[in-house]
């Protein structure tokens, strides 16, 4: 079995929605439906994949706005973020007014996710682990299986995620990156909430926030 991904960038601020499978049962999970579902939606059919669930990495508007439609949409289940993000997913209208976004609906997803749980797709297993500093309930999504973590906004090629919104913290989002994205190897790919995929041992070569080099 392995995973498969396909990445959609959505909405102004090219948020890197993720369309996940698995190849043997052709089920999937959309990671992060910020915005632009009819590109999603495209992406869905193009892959001939079967969506069975919406996962969320957090709570921000360009990751979740198209979440509640999304959902109603497909009869969809919601998994994720942790629960520290309530407070975002209840600011989605005030999220969408700042940044000009059209006003999505609040939701309550069906399942909030803890660090050690596990999700399914079709028959591939994802381990959840629980990444605060970007916002207080990120989560991360790591296929053990094909060596590919989905990090949101945790970290990116050659960056790490902001850490100046509402409870957001440097210190932490820096050691979620070192003590739980980087000890899962170097060789893990991932998935970053905007702009082009890693590994984990790149970034700790070379990344000017979180390198090995930074002591």
């Amino acid at each position: 079995m392995s995973l498969k991904y396909r990445i959609i960038p959505v909405t102004p601020f090219q948020q890197n929605c993720s369309l996940i499978w698995c190849d043997a049962t052709g089920k999937a999970a959309v990671v992060d439906p910020g915005g632009d579902l009819d590109r999603i939606r495209s992406a869905i059919s193009e892959e001939g994949v079967t969506v069975e669930k919406i996962l969320l990495t957090h709570a921000h508007i360009d990751h979740a706005g198209g979440t509640a439609e999304l959902a109603k949409a497909l009869s969809l289940p919601i998994e994720g973020p942790h629960h520290d993000d309530n407070f975002w997913i209840q600011g989605l209208p005030q999220q969408a007014q700042m940044f000009g976004f059209p006003a999505p609906e609040v939701f309550t997803p069906d399942h909030w996710l803890e660090d050690g749980d596990t999700v399914t797709v079709g028959g591939e297993t994802l381990e959840v682990l629980h990444c605060p500093g970007h916002t207080p309930g990120h989560v991360v999504f790591f296929n053990r299986a094909s060596g590919l973590a989905l990090v949101g906004d945790v970290l990116f090629q050659g960056s790490i995620g902001r850490t100046d919104f509402p409870k957001g913290d440097y210190n932490t989002l820096v050691r979620s990156i070192r003590e739980k994205l980087f000890p899962l190897g170097d060789t893990v790919a991932f998935i970053p909430g905007h702009g082009p995929m890693s590994t984990f041992g790149q970034e700790r070569q070379s990344n000017p926030f979180v390198s090995d080099h930074r002591g």
